[in-house]
């Protein structure tokens, strides 16, 4: 494309007001069956088998029982609160309601094996119904045990899910929406006779953001677990990153999304302070990092991409178009 570098001037907020954040539906994240995942419980990491997953004609589509679980350790551990009782041992799992078919599984199967092999009880609420998921037993081994597996459950089937929200800085004010519409203007001037290039592609100017991690928060108490860990993250360090005032960006040059140039998808806009401080990029490295660590975002990298999407052809209104 042949074009000039856009340069645009912006402020962040990092104030008390978490409108600063954009939640957006997003698409569906795709699990590598090569390679197996590594799954970080209580401090301990745990190797996911692939799961055997059949369609049944007639029946409402779900994921059978794994056929090779995790590799997980039966010995005593110290994360989980595990209460004893007249009867045994007990233990807790807050999980939202739509995860629950999961550990229940066609028929009950899920459960059922799960039970056996743990030598454990578990009670799980009914469809639609909040509550905690409740195991008990003679042996607190295997309570343990049964609530591992349970956790890599969840967590196998949280990460199938589409993203429902992400975290991000808006990017939409006045003087930043006029000049990426010149931008825009400029490119469909020199470039709209080029391959794929259209009106349709280019972001709209009032959802400019800056992304720092993508999230499935499945009910309302993780949305507000979500709006807690904001405002914690501000107490804790954003306003000393911050000094307390908005952080000066400036949005200048493009880069694109892929390693091939003539496979393009998405272009973008390359991000960084105006003072030429790394502040901006401390403080959401910082946010993502306090947000893997509670498991609302799965760790994939160190460092936040910092960038903000001017074009992507998912944008296209006509598929077909070329």
């Amino acid at each position: 494309m042949c074009f000039e570098e856009p340069r645009w001037l912006s402020h962040i907020s990092t104030g008390s007001h978490f409108e600063d954040f954009v939640w957006v539906l997003f698409g569906e994240s795709i699990m590598e069956v090569l390679r197996p995942q590594l799954v970080r419980i209580g401090g301990r990491i745990y190797r996911k088998n692939p799961i055997q997953e059949q369609t049944y004609q007639h029946e409402e589509e779900d994921e059978d029982f794994y056929q090779g679980f995790v590799e997980c350790a039966e010995e005593p551990c110290d994360a989980y609160e595990v209460v004893q009782t007249q009867q045994g041992f007990r233990c807790t799992v807050k999980a939202p309601s739509l995860l629950y078919k999961h550990i229940v599984g066609k028929r009950g199967d899920t459960r059922k094996k799960l039970e056996v092999e743990t030598k454990t009880s578990i009670s799980i609420p009914k469809p639609g119904q909040d509550g905690e998921i409740v195991i008990t037993g003679q042996h607190r081994g295997g309570v343990i045990s049964a609530r591992t597996r349970i956790d890599v459950l969840l967590l196998t089937f949280r990460r199938k899910q589409p993203f429902t929200h992400f975290l991000a800085f808006f990017l939409n004010e006045v003087e930043v929406q006029e000049r990426f519409l010149k931008f825009q203007e400029e490119v469909l001037e020199k470039c709209s006779m080029d391959h794929g290039v259209d009106s349709t592609i280019f972001q709209n100017p009032k959802k400019l953001h800056l992304t720092i991690g993508m999230l499935v928060l499945l009910s309302e108490q993780e949305i507000q677990q979500t709006c807690e860990m904001l405002q914690q993250c501000k107490e804790d360090f954003i306003d000393d990153i911050s000094g307390g005032k908005p952080l000066e960006v400036e949005m200048a040059g493009i880069e694109y999304m892929n390693d091939d140039p003539g496979m393009v998808d998405v272009l973008y806009a390359k991000v960084h302070m105006k003072d030429g401080s790394n502040r901006l990029q401390e403080l959401v490295d910082r946010v993502l990092e306090h947000f893997q660590a509670s498991g609302l975002i799965v760790k994939e990298w160190n460092s936040v991409k910092l960038h903000a999407t001017v074009m992507n052809t998912l944008f296209r209104k006509d598929p077909n178009a070329l």
